[in-house]
């Protein structure tokens, strides 16, 4: 015994450990660089399940735009039919109203379009001949001072590239005939499954959350409910301000004498459906319209019904109507209308908000748990999407 306690074994072999670890020639990675590698592989693995998602998507698009419509259309007709079975009446009954009903408004508007472009050909076409006439002269005699010489040179290079491209025209007219079959096919699978969702949309939502874990479907199913309420919410909107903007704009152009004001209307109604961008290409369309057909002044006038319309269904009556059931970011809006656009064509800028949204409040559901107390309203500060609106609209 010499009075000191020896060293601990195991301080011992942690000294010996740090010294073997630790080397000059082996620097350690900097824990900065470590957290950022783990980001990186993390972030790469969520791209490639996206990119595998998507690429599947696209290969399956004759089964998944249908199916996409459906649920879109089943949104939109939901208040309808659940007032109907509120009221009494029987499911079967209901259904056959609701889609009946919703076929009948489709027919009625691509009717009465093809009914006023038939009937004002004759007139558009001579109002055309003349604009470009007019046109014409006003490059010659305008501030350009250009010659005749050099417009119909700028014709000719016009028709030399239509010339060069009418191989893929000719292509595309010989494949008339698989894409209207394609369009048919999608018709008759967006109606079937319209009819399956209102028939019996429930036990298949039940048959989903089935295919999860039990542990993990009370989650789920909260969180597709809460998912689901967002687009009921969007296609409630978008209706509305689809129907608000068709009208005013509609009627503006009927007033000042714009040819095609039903078509128009017909545009603008369906442009609505993507947020943002379809409100401004149909407005700047029927602007350009009156521009053509009837001048600079009423051009003018057009612009300004245009933005009083949605100006008028943006700050006062959509609140009124509908108090703050549904917000959502601009910048949100256009990059995911942009990207949709980009990957899916049409079909991808009208579905790229309505799932954006419903991923969005998904997510945000699993990770606050609010699937635990149903009805619990998400945290606006979460969302891109705001789904929760104030008492006087929690009715939906």
């Amino acid at each position: 015994m010499t009075g000191i306690d020896p060293e601990p074994r195991g301080s011992f072999l942690d000294a010996l450990r740090r010294r073997t670890v630790s080397s000059d020639l082996e620097p350690p990675v900097p824990p900065a660089l470590r957290q950022a590698t783990a980001y990186a592989w993390r972030l790469l693995v969520i791209a490639a399940a996206a990119g595998v998602v998507i690429w599947v998507v696209i290969q399956l698009k004759l089964l998944v735009i249908p199916l996409l419509v459906a649920i879109l259309v089943t949104a939109l007709v939901w208040p309808a039919f659940s007032f109907l079975l509120r009221h009494r009446w029987p499911k079967w009954l209901a259904i056959v109203v609701t889609v009946l009903g919703t076929l009948a408004i489709i027919s009625g508007l691509v009717w009465l379009a093809v009914w006023q472009i038939s009937r004002e050909s004759g007139s558009v076409r001579e109002r055309t001949v003349t604009a470009i006439e007019e046109f014409r002269q006003y490059l010659i005699d305008g501030p350009l001072h250009l010659s005749a010489l050099q417009i119909n040179d700028g014709l000719d290079q016009a028709a030399s590239f239509l010339r060069q491209q009418s191989e893929v025209l000719w292509t595309g007219a010989l494949a008339i005939g698989t894409t209207l079959g394609h369009v048919a096919t999608g018709v008759l699978l967006t109606l079937f499954i319209l009819l399956c969702l209102l028939a019996d949309g429930g036990r298949i939502w039940r048959w989903t959350t089935r295919l999860f874990p039990r542990v993990a479907r009370p989650a789920v199913d909260g969180a597709g409910r809460a998912g689901w309420r967002t687009v009921k919410s969007y296609a409630r909107t978008q209706l509305l301000v689809a129907t608000i903007d068709a009208i005013g704009i509609g009627l503006g152009a009927f007033l000042l004498g714009v040819p095609l004001s039903i078509p128009i209307g017909v545009l603008v109604f369906l442009g609505a459906f993507i947020p943002f961008v379809g409100a401004v290409a149909t407005g700047a369309l029927a602007v350009f319209i009156a521009l053509v057909y009837n001048g600079p002044l009423i051009a003018l006038f057009m612009l300004i019904v245009v933005l009083g319309v949605q100006q008028i269904e943006s700050h006062i009556l959509q609140p009124i109507l509908m108090g703050s059931a549904v917000k959502v970011h601009p910048l949100a809006v256009v990059l995911v209308v942009a990207g949709g656009a980009m990957i899916g064509g049409i079909a991808g800028a009208l579905f790229a908000v309505p799932l954006a949204a419903f991923v969005n409040v998904v997510a945000v559901s699993l990770s606050s748990k609010a699937w635990e107390h149903e009805g619990q309203p998400l945290e606006h500060q979460d969302l891109i999407w705001q789904t929760v609106p104030h008492e006087r609209g929690r009715r939906s």
